[in-house]
């Protein structure tokens, strides 16, 4: 699993086009409302809720935002009611894809991507046709001070640690689902800036595709991405 995909820097890139324009607020707004509505409104009886907050405050999102986004999802201010729903898929070359959704019309959500899988020459699966290529992790991603693989390994000894990833200096640390927000606190007291914090499907193993494939495969994944109701998007490309 070591070494990253060329979607994961993409989607780092990207990352920081979506704050610039303000697309990283409505993405996290939609999700903090979720959370508010199934956990409650309290960041410190609610580890989702909190874990988005901080990102919130990373992105330098107003806290009047955020308050507004809890309030909908309580019930206390009136606003549109999300659901979160799951697609999976190939796409060009046979790469799997994965597709986290928060939508108010299910229908809609789904005829975009019959149409946009189908225009990119890839289909739109049923619920378990590529998850099975995947499993679900904690990932946290930071940077900050050149650290290597093996040092940081040794500090994070003490905790269910799936595997290290070092570029430059960016790290991604997997580590198991009821682990991910330990790891995140030991993390920042290595003194690390932590950049997310998730839970994600991360492919067991990648497909290698030619730069030419593998051009086509990333236009369809951005394309995914630009979807009004995408949250994340996974794949198994390397």
């Amino acid at each position: 699993m070591s070494g990253h995909s060329k979607w994961s820097t993409i989607k780092r890139k990207k990352a920081v086009i979506d704050s610039q324009r303000g697309r990283a607020f409505t993405k996290i707004i939609k999700e903090i409302s979720v959370a508010a509505r199934v956990g409650g409104g309290d960041p410190g009886a609610n580890p989702r809720l909190r874990t988005l907050l901080d990102k919130a405050k990373a992105l330098n999102m107003p806290i009047d935002n955020a308050t507004r986004a809890i309030k909908k999802g309580t019930g206390e201010l009136p606003g549109t009611h999300y659901e979160a729903y799951t697609y999976e898929g190939y796409g060009p070359h046979g790469i799997a894809i994965i597709i986290e959704t928060l939508s108010d019309n299910k229908n809609r959500t789904v005829a975009e991507f019959r149409h946009l899988f189908s225009a990119q020459g890839g289909s739109l699966g049923e619920t378990g046709s590529v998850n099975w290529m995947f499993e679900r992790m904690g990932v946290v991603k930071a940077t900050g001070k050149k650290i290597t693989e093996d040092d940081l390994l040794e500090k994070l000894f003490d905790y269910e640690i799936n595997d290290i990833e070092v570029e430059d200096d960016y790290y991604s640390i997997y580590c198991s689902v009821k682990s991910l927000d330990q790891v995140k606190q030991a993390v920042e007291k290595i003194g690390l800036k932590v950049e997310s914090a998730e839970i994600e499907w991360v492919a067991k193993t990648t497909v290698p595709l030619s730069d030419e494939q593998s051009e086509k495969a990333l236009e369809m994944l951005s394309a995914l991405e630009e979807q009004e109701d995408v949250q994340n998007v996974y794949t198994n490309l390397a």
